[in-house]
């Protein structure tokens, strides 16, 4: 530096001492500018002040030079001391070349620009306040900067201006906001904690409503929450604590609509890797299900993104139990959201009411709610998937039902996705099924196809939920027909067509639309009649799920259903049927089920008292599909106590081909009669008089049977009927009908006998023309 360049009104002594290497003559320098600025202020004289602060700020703390550089900031610093609480008017000119020290390369030189901010800071107090950002700036660097040294002074003035903040209630947060955004994306470590720590201390200041702003940092404090260090991430966790302490007091002023989409993102981080993803996605799991919670309706635009987070985690195992169930607590909270008021048409629901004006709902939605009660107590970056809230422009709160079923309907198609989840999935349709169903039948066809395959599951809870499902779809009123006939789908006009018997001479058809199979039965929407055709066509092509989920399937549908509609429609269907081995072995499934479930007590009760029009047209009905299986027929006849008929029927099964699998099907009704299904039959046996058909049946089925097990248990059941000399061959033709069931006046049994006639033909038929392309045809016995 230039000794001899005139730096008055600093003498040349004064210049030479804040040049020098050695800091105690820098020391001495400064008391003495301490002392020049000192009589400055007792004269009032501002503009030598300032000038005494420009050549330190331009000529030494700036300069080219190091100890000139020294100098200058011990100058500053001492300008500020001798300033006192006038310092505030020169602050700008005071901190602006200290700030610029903050970046040199000597780590000393940074560090004595940190002690000379210090003492600055330290005069000013509260004046310093409008300088803020660019302290907080300079902070935010040195907080990483690689010197310990410097690093412990700028920690001592990062103290001492949380303090001065935390006094003051002049804090400029509006304009605070935008740099703290900018800054708490850094990945330095350092930073990071200088930046949560500054956050911990505005959060707890009363004055400093942060709140409002946490829309705009929320996405950065989840970063910091996944950085290395655990001390960072506990002070993370404390702040996003308290934020949402803050948040359940005063959930009127919350900006829940902001973040929510924030949440959606970081509840979708994970990583099996990394641990600190697992409380990235806890945390914000847990914020959503307070959101959800607290601000009620208001998430339902946003329902679509919630559940494209929360789903996957229904399925985690119990390495991530706490974040399972605040996941299945979101999805609960957000489920009980969905009212029947979301049903209504935007251009309706401003004229009309909810459809449950009265306040109360329905039995299905009582019990679902009941069920959502008692179920409540009981993905890296990569796979983010954002969403748009669906009505962010208007004032109604609006159901995202499109969102919400794209969203549905990709989990279910997804191959990958967990049991739990699905389970969840299907839970969420049947709910919106029940609370919307005018507007999920618009989404019907589309998830019709998905639903059916979703019965192939590995899980019986899975088809539960499944079943569920498809018989609400299949009976629930906003599926019926219109006054025209017409509905959203093209089965709507389908006719079922049942079979009767013969009245009059004239063979009798039970013809009815598929809303309304029998008067004795609940009517059916249009979608019914679909659902058991593909339903069997699925059996059809999907065999092992026939032999090892049929039964299970056709069951529950009973239950969920009405018995009667399920088997009326499948015998109308397969009597339609092409592939006759199918129908056969379907025909022997449901026997079996009729033949043994409980849940088929009601319609064995019906069938066993052939009294009405409509038991009449049931029988004939299954009667025409249980041809296409000999032994089933029989059963269903034994069944319907029609004992004469039985005997006819075997007497035809000296024409058919007698194969293994065939006399296993009669050892299996031999079980059948053994079992309490059958009780009433075995009881008859003691009416020798009244059913000599009977034991003439059983007797037809003992002559059939090999010398087996079937044989001496059939055999032996026989010989205890008393009294043998009344089962006479040689019937009496004037004799009266004893058999009760011959003058049943609703049934024509010779044409139901030559019905089995023409089945067993086309049979015979099949059989042959399969056995002429194989080598191996059926064995016959």
């Amino acid at each position: 530096m230039n000794t001899e360049k005139d730096f008055s009104p600093l003498t040349p002594n004064i210049v030479r001492a804040l040049n020098d290497k050695l800091y105690e003559k820098r020391k001495v320098a400064a008391l003495e500018i301490e002392k020049l600025v000192r009589e400055f202020v007792a004269q009032n004289n501002s503009a030598q002040i300032r000038h005494v602060i420009q050549i330190l700020a331009t000529e030494f703390a700036l300069s080219q030079h190091p100890h000139s550089r020294k100098g200058g900031l011990i100058g500053l610093a001492a300008c500020s001391i001798a300033l006192g609480k006038d310092s505030g008017l020169y602050l700008k000119e005071l901190i602006d070349p200290v700030l610029t020290c903050f970046n040199d390369s000597d780590s000393r030189l940074r560090y004595y620009a940190c002690e000379a901010l210090y003492n600055i800071v330290k005069v000013a107090r509260g004046a310093v306040l409008p300088h803020f950002n660019v302290l907080f700036d300079g902070l935010s660097k040195l907080a990483a900067d690689p010197d310990p040294n410097v690093k412990s002074g700028s920690e001592l003035l990062d103290r001492l201006l949380k303090d001065i903040v935390t006094e003051s209630n002049k804090f400029d947060l509006v304009a605070f906001v935008p740099l703290l955004r900018e800054r708490i994306y850094s990945n330095n470590q350092y930073a990071r904690q200088f930046i949560i720590s500054w956050i911990h201390v505005l959060e707890s200041v009363p004055d400093i409503n942060l709140l409002d702003y946490l829309p705009e940092i929320l996405d950065g404090l989840f970063q910091i929450l996944g950085d290395s260090s655990k001390e960072i991430r506990r002070i993370c966790e404390v702040v996003l604590g308290e934020f949402l302490k803050e948040i359940k007091k005063n959930p009127s002023s919350v900006k829940f609509a902001e973040m929510a989409n924030i949440l959606v993102i970081h509840c979708q981080v994970s990583d099996e890797s990394k641990s600190t993803y697992d409380l990235i996605q806890l945390t914000s799991m847990t914020w959503m299900r307070e959101f959800i919670q607290l601000a009620g309706r208001v998430v339902l635009p946003y329902s679509s993104g919630i559940l494209t987070a929360v789903l996957p985690c229904l399925s985690y195992d119990d390495r991530k139990k706490s974040t399972k169930e605040a996941a299945s607590a979101c999805n609960h909270s957000l489920m009980k959201l969905v009212t029947p008021e979301d049903d209504v048409d935007d251009e309706e629901s401003q004229t009309k009411s909810s459809p449950q004006s009265d306040g109360s709902p329905s039995k299905k939605e009582s019990d679902l709610n009941d069920s959502l009660n008692e179920s409540q107590e009981s993905v890296g970056f990569s796979n983010i998937s954002f969403f748009t809230p669906a009505s962010s422009d208007r004032p109604a709160v609006t159901l995202d039902l499109d969102g919400i079923v794209q969203v549905l309907d990709r989990h279910l198609h997804d191959s990958s996705t967990g049991m739990m989840t699905r389970i969840a999935v299907l839970k969420w349709l049947y709910h919106l099924y029940i609370k919307t169903p005018r507007k999920m039948f618009k989404h019907t066809d589309s998830l019709f196809p998905m639903l059916l395959k979703t019965l192939s599951d590995e899980s019986d809870e899975v088809i539960l939920k499944d079943l569920e499902v498809l018989a609400e779809i299949a009976s629930s009123p906003a599926g019926q027909t219109d006054a025209s006939g017409s509905c959203n789908n093209s089965d709507s006009k389908t006719e079922l067509h049942i079979p009767g018997g013969v009245r009059d001479g004239q063979p009798v058809v039970v013809g009815c639309k598929v809303t309304d199979l029998s008067p004795s039965t609940p009517s059916m929407n249009s979608y019914f009649y679909k659902f058991m055709i593909n339903l069997l066509k699925r059996f059809s092509l999907e065999r092992k799920l026939l032999e090892m989920r049929g039964a299970f399937i056709i069951r529950q549908l009973c239950l969920l259903l009405h018995a009667e509609n399920i088997f009326h429609s499948m015998a109308d269907i397969l009597l339609k049927e092409e592939d006759l081995k199918f129908a056969s072995t379907m025909v022997q499934t449901l026997n079996t089920i009729l033949l043994t479930s409980a849940e088929l007590f009601q319609l064995r009760n019906q069938l066993k008292d052939l009294r009405t029009q409509e038991s009449c047209a049931l029988f004939c009905c299954l009667y025409r599909s249980w041809c296409h299986n000999p032994v089933a027929t029989v059963s269903l006849c034994f069944l319907t106590q029609n004992y004469r008929h039985a005997y006819d029927l075997i007497q035809k099964f000296g024409d058919l081909e007698v194969t293994v699998d065939f006399l296993m099907e009669v050892d299996k009704l031999v079980q059948l009669i053994e079992s309490p299904i059958f009780t009433y039959l075995r009881l008859q046996l003691l009416d020798v008089e009244h059913n000599p058909y009977l034991i003439k049946a059983l007797y037809g089925l003992l002559m059939l049977l090999p010398q087996s097990q079937a044989f001496q248990l059939l055999s032996h059941r026989l010989s205890c009927v008393p009294n043998p000399e009344l089962m006479r061959t040689v019937e009496d033709p004037k004799a009266p009908v004893k058999d009760k069931r011959l003058a049943q006046p609703h049934i024509d049994y010779s044409e139901l006998l030559q019905h089995f006639d023409r089945v067993q033909s086309k049979h015979l038929e099949v059989r042959h023309q399969r056995a002429g392309r194989s080598e191996h045809p059926d064995r016959k016995l």
